[in-house]
């Protein structure tokens, strides 16, 4: 069957990409990288800007220091090894939002490199991508194409965001599908949120992607012509683009033609890439060592005291809740994604007599009205510690599934939380075992053929009685007796 792009599967199964990611994130300081402007997003156009950040002649950086830690921390979170003495240097080109005329970044001796993100892979296996280095610059302004009046014939540069400080973090061509980059962006963006070095916000630009990609015949050694792939705004577009590019690479090498080294666009409402220019290589930047700022040193004892303010990272986190909890692998997955769930979930876990429990109903029950109401769990009428009191009452029997639902159901129409909603409802089980084997007896009575089943080897009818007393129990019944004295009734 052809794909979206028209080539059918032998047709692709004949190449191998090759995809490699640069990702730039701005850090999470007070001021910018050089100067002392705010380092926020969403102020007035041209409002936090200064000689500095603006290029005036005279004007000299100064390193901030919060920026060099966070680029320390970011570099330990993804397993680089820390270079004790770094350099600045300048990278030149020309464009309207850099004032400067360069760029101050890092080039041969990056403060960070040879590190490693593992991956989830399509058989459930682990694959580590290489990082090949995490260096500190300075972001440049932004040039605004639309929203004016005159944008058919102008274009406005807002100049704020000129010196926020970025690490932009460089993986090795290891990624050989759109999903295995799609999943090394996610653990990525974990890790950054989880070490609290950026807020990773794409809509806002603070996470930005581009992607590096060539396809090769699959078993060669030597890969393909590169195309770097930029304006993707999201993890889900990332994959589009690449798919995209792929399958575009490949039409055109079957066609007897050669791939271009370019920069491409992606244009999302098109599903397509664009060819915007050509390639830079590294001389073209005229790199050479920043004249204004000395080499830059991180002393072991400073990256000693960096790294203990490491916080735990999530795929030790999901390692240790597997362990601690008695949670399934996808549990722990879903339950650390984001640092902040992940400290509400063991918060409440710890006070519970089963955390699977708890982790159980905050995934199924909660988190299924939750979705249905459309609203997040801060939002939600049902607190955790009321959820600790739920899972507890099932834990200990003394109310059944059945009851919770239904309970947590009045919590969701009443907008109230699950203790008071459980004071004023409380649903009473039936333990008394005459009481069940009544209504055992009633429908054994009724239902001879399943009976007869049962005592014929077909075991699993039992589940049969269990539910018909629950139906003539109104859900009260105990669960645990009313398995125990059905198969007693049974097999006696």
């Amino acid at each position: 069957m052809p794909t979206a792009a028209g080539l059918p599967p032998e047709i692709l199964a004949k190449y191998e990409p090759v995809i490699g990611l640069e990702v730039h994130v701005q850090l999470l300081t007070a001021t910018k990288a050089f100067c002392g402007c705010p380092n926020h997003y969403g102020s007035a156009p041209n409002s936090n800007v200064c000689p500095v950040c603006l290029g005036l002649p005279g004007a000299l950086p100064v390193l901030n220091r919060r920026a060099v830690e966070l680029a320390t921390l970011t570099g330990l979170a993804i397993n680089c090894t820390i270079r004790e003495r770094s350099i600045f240097a300048r990278k030149n080109y020309f464009y309207p939002d850099s004032p400067k005329g360069y760029q101050i970044s890092q080039f041969d001796k990056p403060i960070a490199e040879h590190g490693w993100i593992d991956v989830p892979t399509a058989d459930g296996s682990l694959k580590r991508i290489g990082v090949t280095r995490a260096h500190m610059e300075e972001d440049a302004g932004k040039s605004i194409h639309d929203g004016f009046v005159d944008s058919a014939t102008r274009t406005y540069v807002d100049l704020n965001r000129c010196g926020t400080p970025l690490v932009e973090i460089v993986s090795e061509p290891d990624l050989r599908t759109p999903e295995e980059a799609y999943e090394y962006l996610t653990r990525l963006k974990e890790i950054l949120l989880y070490a609290g070095v950026s807020d990773c916000n794409m809509e806002e630009g603070s996470l930005r992607c581009d992607a590096n990609v060539s396809v090769m015949p699959r078993g060669a050694d030597k890969f393909g012509t590169k195309v770097e792939v930029k304006n993707v705004n999201s993890f889900r577009y990332i994959r589009s683009a690449l798919e995209y590019e792929i399958e575009r690479q490949i039409e055109v090498v079957e066609a007897g033609g050669r791939i271009q080294q370019e920069t491409r666009l992606w244009n999302q409402a098109e599903g397509r890439t664009y060819s915007m220019r050509s390639k830079e290589q590294a001389h073209d930047y005229r790199y050479f060592p920043e004249p204004d700022l000395p080499p830059l040193v991180v002393s072991a004892a400073w990256q000693a005291e960096i790294a203990a303010t490491m916080p735990e990272l999530p795929e030790a986190r999901r390692k240790r809740m597997i362990a601690e909890y008695d949670l399934t692998e996808q549990d722990a997955q879903t339950l650390t994604a984001a640092r902040e769930f992940a400290d509400q979930f063991e918060a409440a876990a710890r006070t519970a007599r089963s955390p699977r429990r708890v982790a159980n109903l905050l995934l199924s029950e909660l988190g299924g009205r939750l979705k249905a109401a459309g609203i997040e769990l801060d939002a939600s009428p049902v607190t955790l510690t009321g959820l600790v009191q739920a899972a507890d009452l099932v834990e200990d029997g003394k109310i059944s599934s059945k009851q919770l639902k239904q309970l947590l159901d009045i919590c969701f129409e009443k907008s109230e939380d699950f203790g008071p909603v459980y004071e004023r409802e409380k649903p009473q089980q039936i333990t008394d075992s005459s009481a069940i084997e009544k209504l055992i007896d009633e429908v054994i009575a009724a239902n001879p053929k399943q009976v007869e089943q049962y005592r014929g080897g077909k075991k699993t009818v039992a589940g049969f009685f269990v539910g018909q007393v629950m139906r003539l129990s109104k859900g009260q019944a105990n669960p645990a007796l009313l398995n125990e004295l059905v198969a007693k009734k049974l097999d006696g």
